[in-house]
């Protein structure tokens, strides 16, 4: 099964929506982590979203430092590795901040127009412009032309509204951002972008998240702002303009957040911190059994099998999936993959 379409992409986010559901969205940062990803998704017959950000890009094109390289290499490895799995995956850009559109974002969306000048599938199937950075206005100024070249080629653009406090792959939001996405920001981004005649966008509306995980109690979620909002922009143009909705850094957030959340239209929620904790975990554990052999110490020579990389970075792709295919459970989506319909 390759990856999604855009026809087949389109459809897992509407049948999400009017189901009840949400995809996981796992960032990946190289091979390995991108293999687990793709085997949760499949060990719990769930289609989903592997998500590519610029640091990820740079970390896989190694001391290159070349971010559009390794998306690219990330990207083409997705393509070929979900061949072999039963499940749809989409490809995804993850918190492309503005000044990073013109050396980033849109060296991508011309690596996807070159291949569809030559007959083959889009590289890419949505890509985040995060201009979360700027006043709303020139946020969606930039959301606006890049929606126009993301229509072009069967792209669906992720915006944000808001601020997403916290820090993720090196982008951190201001202490005194704005956390609160208001039904006035919701209309506003309908309209703005609805105005592009076949674009298809999702919505990044924040209600309270910040990246990374925290103790119960440090963060104040109000899942309610995106009902409002939901409800501004159906009250003024109809049930077709009810959002695709994205959760932003939800690790360590309660099952019933994440629940009401995806009753008010969220149907993709970013995972980052815990799946990377996971797989440094199954690395730690597999370092701390085996101390003598991935070390030489005291005049000896270690064991091979203990310290050679493929060992290791089994036991973090191993457990890393278990955690995506648990994901999966948590947000619904498991035994789902329309990819058994097709």
């Amino acid at each position: 099964m390759p990856v999604a379409t855009h026809k087949t992409y389109v459809s897992m986010l509407n049948q999400a929506l009017r189901d009840g559901y949400a995809f996981p969205a796992i960032n990946v940062l190289q091979i390995d982590t991108l293999n687990a990803a793709i085997e949760g998704f499949s060990d719990a017959r769930s289609d989903g979203i592997v998500q590519i950000s610029v640091a990820a890009g740079a970390h896989t094109s190694g001391a290159l430092n070349q971010p559009v390289l390794g998306a690219i290499t990330l990207a083409e490895h997705a393509h070929r590795l979900a061949e072999a799995h039963g499940v749809l995956v989409a490809i995804h850009t993850d918190h492309c901040s503005t000044g990073k559109v013109d050396s980033f974002l849109k060296p991508l969306i011309r690596e996807t127009e070159k291949r569809r000048a030559a007959g083959l599938p889009n590289l890419f199937h949505s890509h985040m412009y995060d201009g979360s950075d700027r006043p709303l206005r020139e946020n969606l100024a930039v959301a606006v032309d890049l929606l126009k070249r993301c229509r072009d080629n069967e792209i669906i653009l992720e915006v944000e509204a808001g601020v997403v406090g916290g820090e993720e792959d090196g982008i951190q939001g201001a202490p005194s951002a704005k956390l609160y996405t208001t039904p006035d920001d919701m209309l506003r981004v309908y309209e703005s972008l609805s105005a592009v005649e076949g674009g298809r966008f999702m919505l990044a509306a924040t209600f309270g998240n910040v990246h990374g995980v925290y103790k119960p109690g440090h963060v104040l979620l109000k899942p309610g702002i995106l009902k409002e909002g939901q409800d501004a922009v159906v009250a003024r143009y109809g049930e077709s303009a009810r959002f695709w909705l994205v959760f932003h850094g939800g690790s360590g957030t309660s099952v019933e957040e994440i629940h009401e959340a995806i009753g008010y239209g969220v149907v993709k929620m970013n995972i980052h911190t815990d799946t990377q904790y996971e797989f440094t975990r199954g690395v730690a554990d597999h370092m701390f059994r085996h101390y003598d052999g991935v070390l030489r110490i005291d005049g000896e020579v270690g064991v091979k099998a203990d310290y050679l990389s493929s060992a290791w970075l089994e036991k973090g792709r191993v457990r890393m999936a278990a955690h995506v295919a648990g994901a999966c459970g948590v947000l619904q989506s498991s035994g789902r993959t329309l990819a058994e319909k097709l």
